[in-house]
């Protein structure tokens, strides 16, 4: 016997490949290491999920890894544990946060 379960989601299906769309409502500072240029962020998105962004300032601004933290399960995937889902998104994160001037607001 084969148990099929179905998710419904937020997610929009376009074809083959569903497709997710993260949007930061929140980014704030979490910690820092203003010798080396490294700090830690602590950014919220629109579905709830909540990531902590690793980021690198010399010789502008870069992020070095993106992991989300295990207050909810992933929009993506819907594990309730560690993946990888959150750095596919990377381009999508840091034009948000580059068009939103969030780096300068946080250290502010």
């Amino acid at each position: 016997m084969i148990l099929v379960i179905r998710y419904e989601t937020n997610l929009k299906n376009t074809g083959d490949m569903m497709s997710y769309r993260p949007n930061i409502v929140n980014f704030t500072l979490a910690g820092s290491n203003e010798k080396e240029g490294l700090y830690e962020f602590k950014m919220s998105l629109a579905d709830g999920t909540e990531c902590r962004v690793f980021s690198q300032r010399n010789p502008e601004w870069t992020l070095t890894n993106i992991s989300r933290l295990l207050t909810t399960p992933c929009p993506v995937c819907h594990k309730d544990f560690i993946c990888k889902c959150m750095d596919k998104f990377h381009e999508e994160f840091l034009e948000q946060i580059n068009t939103k001037q969030l780096f300068e607001k946080a250290l502010s």
